[in-house]
């Protein structure tokens, strides 16, 4: 999958970052360095155990609001030290209603389904 414009918002602040960021469906969740959580000053709510390349780990989980493809909505989003991009995870695409599209290389709207 492509990169893809990405904003990050403190829905309580004001404060927001954007960027171009990989979506990343084999990850669960949205991931951000953790400055830019800092930056933000995004609520925590916890702590989450994660398994990464390098092994399990716990990290800082956030609430705030992601902007992909002009669509918002309240996610929560982990903060790591060891990565310095922001990573759209599938629970995310998910509840912004995107999919990806393998073939075409993109994001498209998704279907809903509330069976």
């Amino acid at each position: 999958m492509g990169l893809v414009w990405a904003v990050a918002r403190n829905p309580d602040t004001g404060r927001h970052a954007a960027a171009k960021a990989p979506v990343d469906t084999g990850a669960a969740l949205t991931v951000v360095p953790r400055r830019i959580a800092e930056e933000l000053q995004l609520p925590t709510t916890g702590r989450r155990r994660v398994a990464t390349a390098k092994g399990a780990t716990e990290l800082d989980e956030h609430v705030g609001v992601v902007e992909v493809m002009g669509r918002r909505a309240y996610t929560h989003i982990l903060a790591s030290d060891d990565i310095d991009v922001v990573l759209i995870g599938a629970t995310t695409l998910e509840t912004l209603g995107l999919e990806a599209d393998p073939a075409a290389g993109k994001l498209k709207e998704a279907a809903t389904y509330l069976l």
